[in-house]
This record gives C-alpha cells, sequence and structure tokens, in this order.
C-alpha cells in the first residue's frame, strides 16, 4: 500500500494489518507496562470457579474518589482470583467520538478539546498516584496524547475518518482508566497486572453493526497474553477488541457489558458482577411507576426477552456467553454495597426467583415507544404462499427492523410494527410492491396507525399458569385502554401488546398495579379531616409501613377533603406531611372531582370513601358511590339514621353487591357493638331487647354528678376536657343517643323513623332557644335544682342516675331517657366515658350479653374506623 507521506503523518491512507503492522504500526502499537515482567517460563491458565468477573462502568471510575472506591471493592472481594473489566471514565467515550467529529469537519477546535481529555486524566492520575507510578503513567499518557494528535491531524487533512481510524482514537479511554485502576490497586500493596484486551479479545464484523466473538481464537490468544502475564488480579479494557487481521475495533452498544460476558465464559467464571449506578432490575421503567419493585432474581430468558423490548437491563447479546456455561450475572449498584441486585441465571422450571412474600407470575413489564403499526389485509392474501415473504422482503429491501408480527390464523391479515421513523419507508416499499395487487382488489389496503407503543409482559411462570393473559387483559380492559394488536410466542415467556402511545404509561402502570400489587392495595379517600378524621390519619401514617410488610396490605391515601379544600395525589399523599401539604397544595374542595380522583385510579383494584364528617349531604351520597362499586366506611350517623326509604335502598344495594358498607363507629365508637349484633342475628339469635349508656359525654356526666356537686358544674368540666360538642346542647338534647338507637333497631330489622323515638331532653326548655352556648352554659346553673332533687330521690332510693337508650324488639319500639338503676347494677359500675350495652336475647335472655369500654374520644373512634379498614381488607382477601 503507497501512503502520501506529509511530515511524517499518514494521511488518507488504508490500513494493511496483518499482525498489527501498517504504515502507522508504530503510532498504533501498545505501550509495555515497564511493571509487567515476561516470565522465564509459560505459566498455564487456570480455568473455573476460583475466578470472579467484575464489570465498572464509566460512572464508576467516573471520578478519582470512585475509582478509588473500585480499588477497595476489588480488594475487598474474597475471590481468589479476580479479572476486572473498566470502561472509559464518564464522558471520555462521548469526548472522544467528539474529536474525531471536529477532526473531519476541520474543526481546529479538536486540538483544544483533546487537550481537554489529557487534563483529565492527568489530573485523575495526579490525585490517585505518587511516585514512580504516577511517573510512568503520565509518560505513557503523553505519548499517547501525542500519537493521537498526529492522526486526528491526518483526519483533519483528509476530511474522513474510516471505522478503524475512529475505533482505535475512541478506544484509548478503556486503555487510561485501566491502567491507572491497577496503579491504584497495586499501590496497596495487590499484584495485579493491566490487559489491552485488543491483544485477546478477537471478533468478527457482522453486517448487523454488531460483532461476534471468536471464542476459540480469544482463548488461545488469552492463554498466550497470561504465560507471559500471570496474575491473581486482572484489569482489562472493556470495550474495545481486535479483528482475526488484528484491526483494532470496538464491541459497540453495551460493548463493556459484552466484554465482561466474553471473559467470564473464557475463564469459565463463578460469577459475572456488573456494577452500575442502579440497585438491580426493576419490574418495571420506576420513572414511569413509582411502585416499580427490584428482581432478585430472573432467568436469562427473562433477562433476554426484557432487554429486547427496552427495559434496562443486559443487552440481549450480553447473555449469550455466559448462557453457555450457566455463569450467573449479577446487577449491583457500587453505590450502595448493601443492596443484594438482580442475578441473572438459569432457574428451575418451578422457581419464580422473587423471594417477595409477593410472588408474581409476571416478572416484568417494559415498553418501546415511538412505533408504527403497518396492517395489509385483503381477501386475496388468504391460501396464497409467498405474501409474507413480499411483505417483509419488501420491508428488509429498505432496512426497516420489524419490532412485532401479528397474523390472523385466516390470513387475512398481516400486521407488524416498526419505528415510527421507519414506516413511511416501509409503505412505500409495500405500495410499490403490491400496487398490482392492490389495483385488482386482491389486497384491500396498507393501512398505517402511528403514534404507536408495545408493552411487554415478561415472566417464566407465564408457561405454565393459566389465566395470565386474562389478568393482563382485564387490567388493560378496566384502565379503559383500547388493545390494537396482540402477540405471544409459544414459549409464552412474554405477551405484547400494540397501544396508542398516550395510553402506554397508563396501561404500565395498571398492569404492573395488577400483577405486582396485592389485591389488597386500597385507594383510600378521606372525607372530613376534622378531629375524628386526623386522628385516623394520623394512625393510618403510624400503622401503614407495618400492614404493608407483615399483612400484605397496602392503603395508599389518593385525596383528602373538607369541605373548603382538598389535596389529591395520582400516587398517595405522604402521610406523614399531608397536614402540609394540604396547606401548600390544597385546591378548592369539590366532591365531585374528589371522588373521580380517587376512583379514576385505575391502577389499584378497590377503592374506599372513609367519611368522618357528619354532613348529612355526603351521607346522601353513599347509594351513588356504592353504585359505582366503591367501598364506604363512615362514623357518620346521618345514612342510617336518615328517612327510612333511603336507608333500605341502600342496605339492599348493598346486600345484592360486593361492595362494601361498614358502620361500626357510628355506635359505641370503637366498640363491636354493630358486628356484635349482626354475629347474634346472623347466627339465627333473636333480638328481645338492646338497652345502653350509648354517649361517652353523658356518661362521663352522670358518673361524676354526684355528692354535693351541680349539673352545670359537671357539664362545665365535661366541655372543658372536650367531651361535649362544642355547644353541650347537642349532647343533652339526646338527638344523637336516638340515632344510634334507630341504627341499632333498623339492625334489628324494625322499620323506624327517627321521629318514632320518644326523647326526653336534658335541655331544659326554656334554654332550648338560647341564642349560643356560652349564653347556654351562663344560665344552665338556674336549673341545677331540678337535676340535684333527682340525684337525691335516686340516692335515695340506693340508686345512681343514667341516660339511656332502649330497643324493644319485641314491642318494636325504642325510646331515650333518664333512668335509675339499683348500685349494683352493671350500668351504675360505669366510669368515665365508657360506654355499655346489654344484648338480651333468646340465648342471652337470663344473663345479658354486656358489651362495655370507651365510647367517646378521637382516639376510639378513628380506631373503630381503622378496624373497619381492616375488615374490609380482609374481605379482600389480606390474611387474617
Amino acid at each position: 500500500m503507497v501512503c502520501k507521506m506529509d511530515h511524517g503523518i499518514a494521511i488518507g491512507c488504508v490500513p494493511v494489518w496483518g499482525k498489527r503492522q501498517s504504515c502507522y504500526a508504530q503510532l498504533y502499537a501498545p505501550v509495555a507496562d515497564p511493571l509487567q515482567k515476561e516470565p522465564e517460563e509459560r505459566t498455564p491458565l487456570p480455568k473455573g470457579n476460583m475466578w470472579s468477573i467484575h464489570k465498572f462502568g464509566g460512572t464508576c471510575v467516573g471520578t478519582s474518589q470512585r475509582i478509588q472506591n473500585v480499588a477497595n471493592i476489588i480488594i475487598n472481594d474474597d475471590s481468589d482470583r479476580k479479572l476486572v473489566v473498566v470502561s472509559a471514565m464518564s464522558k471520555v467515550t462521548d469526548m472522544m467520538y467528539d474529536l474525531i467529529y471536529k477532526a473531519q469537519s476541520r474543526d481546529e477546535s479538536y486540538l483544544s478539546a483533546l487537550d481537554a481529555v489529557l487534563e483529565k486524566h492527568k489530573l485523575t492520575a495526579m490525585n490517585l498516584l505518587d511516585g514512580n507510578d504516577l511517573a510512568s503513567f503520565l509518560s505513557r499518557l503523553h505519548h499517547d496524547i501525542s500519537n493521537l494528535k498526529a492522526m486526528l491531524h491526518a483526519i483533519y487533512i483528509a476530511g474522513h475518518a474510516t471505522e478503524s481510524f475512529s475505533d482505535f482514537v475512541v478506544g484509548h479511554g478503556e486503555l487510561w482508566s485501566a491502567q491507572i485502576l491497577s496503579s491504584v490497586v497495586r499501590k496497596q500493596g495487590v499484584e495485579c497486572n493491566w490487559m489491552d484486551t485488543r491483544d485477546v479479545l478477537i471478533v468478527n464484523p457482522t453486517n448487523s453493526n454488531q460483532v461476534d466473538p471468536d471464542i476459540l481464537e480469544s482463548e488461545r490468544r488469552l492463554e498466550s497474553w497470561f504465560s507471559k502475564n500471570p496474575s491473581r488480579i486482572i484489569i482489562a479494557t472493556g470495550f474495545i477488541a481486535s479483528t482475526p487481521q488484528n484491526i483494532p475495533t470496538t464491541l459497540k452498544r453495551d460493548g463493556s457489558d459484552f466484554s465482561a460476558a466474553i471473559m467470564g465464559a473464557l475463564f469459565m467464571a463463578r460469577q459475572v458482577t456488573i456494577w452500575t449506578d442502579v440497585d438491580g432490575v426493576y419490574s418495571a421503567d420506576p420513572r414511569k411507576v413509582s411502585k416499580a419493585v427490584i428482581l432478585r432474581k430472573l432467568s436469562y430468558q427473562e433477562a433476554w426477552e426484557m432487554s429486547y423490548f427496552g427495559a434496562n437491563v443486559l443487552h440481549p447479546r450480553t447473555i449469550i456467553p455466559v448462557m453457555r456455561y450457566d455463569i450467573p450475572i449479577v446487577i449491583r449498584n457500587i453505590f450502595n454495597l448493601s443492596a443484594p441486585g438482580t442475578t441473572i441465571c438459569r432457574l428451575p422450571a418451578d422457581e419464580n426467583g422473587d423471594s417477595k412474600q409477593l410472588k408474581s407470575l409476571v416478572k416484568g413489564f417494559a415498553t418501546i415507544d415511538n412505533l408504527a403499526l403497518v396492517n395489509v389485509e385483503g381477501t386475496g392474501m388468504a391460501g396464497v404462499p409467498g405474501t409474507a415473504d413480499d411483505i417483509f422482503g419488501a420491508v428488509k429491501d429498505v432496512g426497516a427492523n420489524v419490532i412485532m408480527i401479528s397474523q390472523a390464523s385466516s390470513e387475512h391479515s398481516v400486521c407488524f410494527a416498526v419505528p415510527e421513523k421507519e414506516v413511511n419507508a416501509v409503505a412505500e416499499a409495500l405500495q410499490s410492491r403490491f400496487c398490482q395487487a392492490l389495483d385488482a382488489g386482491r389486497i384491500s389496503q396498507i393501512e398505517v396507525i402511528h403514534n404507536c407503543s408495545i408493552l411487554a409482559a415478561v415472566g417464566q411462570k407465564m408457561a405454565s399458569t393459566p389465566g395470565v393473559s386474562a389478568t393482563l387483559f382485564n387490567a388493560l380492559a378496566k384502565a379503559n385502554i383500547n388493545v390494537r394488536a396482540i402477540a405471544q410466542g409459544c414459549s409464552e415467556y412474554n405477551i405484547t401488546v400494540v397501544l396508542k402511545q398516550e395510553d402506554c404509561i397508563r396501561a404500565l402502570r395498571a398492569v404492573h398495579s395488577r400483577f405486582y400489587l396485592s389485591k389488597t392495595t386500597i385507594a383510600m379517600g378521606i372525607i372530613g379531616p376534622g378531629l375524628i378524621g386526623s386522628t385516623f390519619l394520623d394512625q393510618l401514617r403510624d400503622q401503614a409501613g407495618v400492614l404493608k410488610e407483615e399483612f400484605n396490605i397496602d392503603l395508599c391515601v389518593m385525596g383528602i377533603t373538607g369541605s373548603r379544600t382538598m389535596v389529591l395525589n395520582d400516587s398517595g399523599i405522604d402521610l406523614p406531611r399531608w397536614r402540609e401539604l394540604k396547606k401548600e397544595k390544597g385546591e378548592v374542595a369539590n366532591l365531585e372531582k374528589f371522588v373521580q380522583h380517587v376512583h379514576g385510579n385505575h391502577f389499584i383494584p378497590n377503592t374506599v370513601l372513609v367519611d368522618c364528617t357528619e354532613d348529612s349531604s355526603v351521607a346522601s351520597r353513599y347509594y351513588e358511590w356504592l353504585c359505582k362499586g366503591i367501598h364506604i366506611i363512615t362514623p357518620n350517623k346521618k345514612a342510617n339514621s336518615g328517612p327510612l326509604d333511603q336507608y333500605l335502598k341502600l342496605r339492599a344495594l348493598q346486600r345484592q353487591s360486593y361492595t362494601h358498607y361498614f358502620y361500626e363507629a357510628t355506635v359505641g365508637a370503637g366498640l363491636p357493638i354493630i358486628s356484635t349484633l349482626q354475629g347474634l342475628l346472623e347466627t339465627g339469635d333473636k333480638i328481645l331487647r338492646i338497652e345502653g349508656i350509648f354517649s361517652g359525654t353523658l356518661s362521663y356526666i352522670f358518673s361524676n354528678f354526684i355528692g354535693t356537686r351541680a349539673f352545670s358544674e359537671v357539664v362545665g368540666e365535661a366541655k372543658e376536657a372536650d367531651y361535649t360538642e362544642p355547644d353541650p346542647r347537642d349532647d343533652l338534647s339526646g338527638t344523637d343517643v336516638a340515632r344510634k338507637v334507630i341504627i341499632l333497631a333498623r339492625e334489628c330489622g324494625l322499620k323506624l323513623e327517627l321521629d318514632n323515638i320518644p326523647v326526653q331532653s336534658l335541655v331544659p326548655e326554656p334554654l332550648r332557644a338560647s341564642a349560643t352556648a356560652e349564653e347556654f352554659m351562663q344560665q344552665l346553673p338556674q336549673f341545677d335544682q331540678d337535676m340535684a332533687k333527682n340525684r337525691q330521690d335516686a340516692e335515695a332510693a340506693g340508686e345512681v342516675l343514667r341516660y339511656v337508650g332502649v330497643v324493644d324488639a319485641v314491642n318494636k319500639t325504642g325510646l331515650v331517657e333518664l333512668r335509675r338503676y339499683k348500685n349494683d347494677h352493671p350500668f351504675a359500675q360505669l366510669s368515665g366515658s365508657d360506654n355499655i350495652i346489654a344484648f338480651t336475647t333468646s340465648r342471652y335472655k337470663q344473663q345479658p350479653l354486656i358489651v362495655r369500654g370507651p365510647g367517646a374520644g378521637a382516639q376510639v373512634t378513628a380506631g373503630g374506623v381503622f378496624n373497619d379498614v381492616l375488615r374490609l381488607a380482609s374481605y379482600l382477601g389480606a390474611p387474617s
């Protein structure tokens, strides 16, 4: 080959290699490491489990400190022998490509850009090395930079760089990082050699801008290299290799990972560890699915499928070399050494590979965007040999990449997905190829559907489990997503669907939730963050983690609304900050929008609204919400004690559907009054009478109305202790007790209205019209004498006063009044704000069934609401 020479630099010559020699052979020749001594005798290469392979990407060696961290990891690894594959420092490969681009564009700034490359590596070496190691590396670095400057000048003059030129220039980043790292390891007193993998790794280029490793020739060269450079620790360059003609080349996309896998196969290593900046492989893209989880294990096939569909896993070709020897690949986070990472290996057919409590049949979900669907259809295609060959021959001629194919068994239509940027060329080629068939009507149309995405579900266990497809499509249907095309291989490792691109993220979240979230994942909306509502939210905040970890119950509060403001969040409100978020991000309350938001989340299978208000207008919406499949939990008494026809309609709907309506806290706060009554009825017992002290406020007042204390004094004390409503007349009127009596009566099957219940009010007649609560409290002492006389009469008879509600199921009546009980009666033993309820039934006739405990206060009422939430979760499938 004749080369034109200019000042001693080869310009525009085509390289002729043969044992790494050419007109610029000296320019390309690797510099010998002075610290590597050639042994007197050839050392055989040991192979097998004593070797572990580590690969560190550019981010891992991006700074001096990170290179030092990598060295520490290498030294602390207890494997007998280690080979470490390193990439160029982060951004360096891009900088090297930029040098080539500028040089062939005749942009003289390539010189200053090359100086920046020099300075980056010089500063890194000076931070890490000293003495002979530093001097040796800097000498080698300056030598390389000088050679690169000459080569780039040649490219500058020629205005063109061959692929070989480019690969040679770009590969220097790996050479320098490997040399620096090996010196850092040796500096800590550990034997270490570095390897220029162009001397060992031989690959054959293919037509698809990829390379295939020549394993036999690479093994031969590796044994030769090792015989001259025996070491227990080898730092090898990633990404770069040579052709059989000794021409420098690269391994193209994900080349360093590929290098590590090939080396793992050559050494028959125990394990290949890929160090990166994430904790492992996720079940879905965590940028799109906030609840994506790290997968502990993947089979080779699962990883292959997921990476094909764009998941951030290893490139499919990286897996091929290690599969041959069943060598596991572990993906770990260099910035989080405590994370175990993801292991890619051969899994037994019956192993799901994930140690989480929740084992999903589908391992992961991946998506590909910016696709177009091409549909070729026509009655003339059916039964005609060669049609598919003609279609995909035309696609091949324009060099388009077919991502997915789907064909009806009738052969009436064939559709396939291609990248959006290639679809116009594909459509034109098909129109040209089938112009006669289109004119003759044998093919009715060649249709292009733009703006599509592919969603793929991948999992080894899908192949042996019925119903996976049904579950997948059910999740998509619930999210109101239309599927354009479907494909599934006979191996059943993946199911692929084509969707509108605008639906892709919603679809991804919907299917991930269906397979990865528990059936007892519940979207919650809290209405009324007042005293009870806020207490319930705080209890939920404190317990949510335990419920999720131990009972597989995931409670996601999607919204909180008061009467004026509300806060909404698509992925769940951060409960420790819910008060701040309501202030910072609150918007004008709108109950319609609120319900739509909470229930409109298609990624969570269950929705519950928790009404912590006392609002009758909110209670009137229960029927509508139950119709929509929304579960309801409430301490609000208005629905069950409101108009009888509305109550009967509500309960009839609830019994007919699979939607739950729980209201334990409407009577007795956190006490199991409703559930006890329902249990008695459901087991066939007959209720004769229910009698009880249902008001914690009035229980407190009459427990403390003793001795010489005035009634008004005790009421004032209860008000100060927040036992009463802001206006104590709301308690003293007996209306609240009457509502509880109505609720219990209706549970027993009595069709009573609130007006049917006689109520003895404790508010003196003249004070019922008082303007304010303060005015009422000021005037109440004027009526203490009447209540004092009632107490004295009771005490004289050995009795106490108690304010009770009664359900007479036999006579189908109810009442609320102040009664006297003997000192040895259970009701007389009550203290504080406790409630007590006595059930007289056919079974408990001689000795009534007594339920007693705290019946007032935000904590116990909120606890009753929380208990209903857990009961709902158990009904939905949570472990009891």
